[in-house]
């Protein structure tokens, strides 16, 4: 059976694919750690569309976590044509005051098991001569970021790899596409810990809705990378091909210190 799995499913962006491509008729598996979301969110799925619609609990940080699911689509004998890494998310402050295992499990999660997802999901998608792949990267990936340092490194690597991928794989009829999206309504700024005044004085969120329509159109159209959400995250994100890249992040810092630092 042919369907699409997306991870970090249970809130968010993930929950918004979710939503329109079973409004589309795909057949989905759902991956998080809130099995209690995931179990809601796929029966009222099942319900509203007739789809089929699995859930597969998992926690991406750990180690084998990515082979831990991969042996579970085996076990279901589905085939994935569009694979959605969407888990991840950051952490906020001074990098050397931050807690050390959070920095490691950011990297194995927004990274590591991104890589792992991807090459192993990968490989039937070159022998079928089919098959998408979207990675959601972010804006934060076009320009370092001090004091989400490790995440907007870590999103620089999506970024890259994607891109790569895309034009590695196009001769094999798999699209490799990045989704770049700038301030989007989802619990990112709660779970990065930004104080509750520094995330109500950035730009307003786009809809995760919003992110998911143009990430949709960008890999019908068969993009290398997409960036959601308005001319104005677009300018964002070229800003550094113009900009002398210290004094951008001398700037950066300035908007992005703790209010105990300015």
């Amino acid at each position: 059976m042919v369907a699409a799995l997306i991870t970090g499913a249970s809130s968010g962006i993930g929950e918004a694919f979710a939503v329109e491509l079973a409004q589309q008729g795909m057949n989905l598996i759902l991956v998080a750690r809130s099995q209690a979301k995931l179990e809601q969110l796929a029966e009222s799925l099942k319900t509203r569309h007739s789809i089929q619609v699995e859930v597969i609990v998992q926690d991406l940080t750990l180690p084998d976590a990515a082979t831990s699911v991969y042996e579970a689509v085996q076990t279901l004998g589905w085939s994935i044509d569009l694979l959605i890494n969407n888990a991840g998310f950051g952490d906020y402050g001074v990098f050397s005051e931050r807690p050390r295992q959070k920095q490691l499990n950011m990297i194995q999660l927004n990274i590591m098991a991104l890589v792992d997802l991807t090459h192993q999901f990968l490989a039937p998608m070159i022998k079928r001569q089919a098959g998408s792949i979207i990675n959601v990267a972010s804006i934060a990936a076009f320009q370092p970021l001090p004091y989400l340092s490790v995440y907007a490194a870590t999103k620089a690597f999506v970024l890259n790899f994607s891109e790569a991928l895309w034009e590695e794989n196009r001769k094999h009829k798999v699209c490799v596409l990045a989704v770049c999206p700038g301030p989007t309504e989802s619990q990112f700024f709660e779970a990065a810990e930004f104080p509750t005044a520094f995330a109500g004085s950035s730009q307003k969120p786009t809809a995760a809705e919003e992110v998911v329509k143009e990430a949709l159109q960008a890999l019908a159209a068969k993009q290398s990378n997409v960036v959601t959400g308005g001319l104005g995250n677009w300018l964002l994100s070229n800003l550094p091909r113009v900009w002398p890249r210290q004094s951008l992040v001398t700037g950066v810092a300035k908007v992005m210190q703790p209010s105990k630092a300015r």
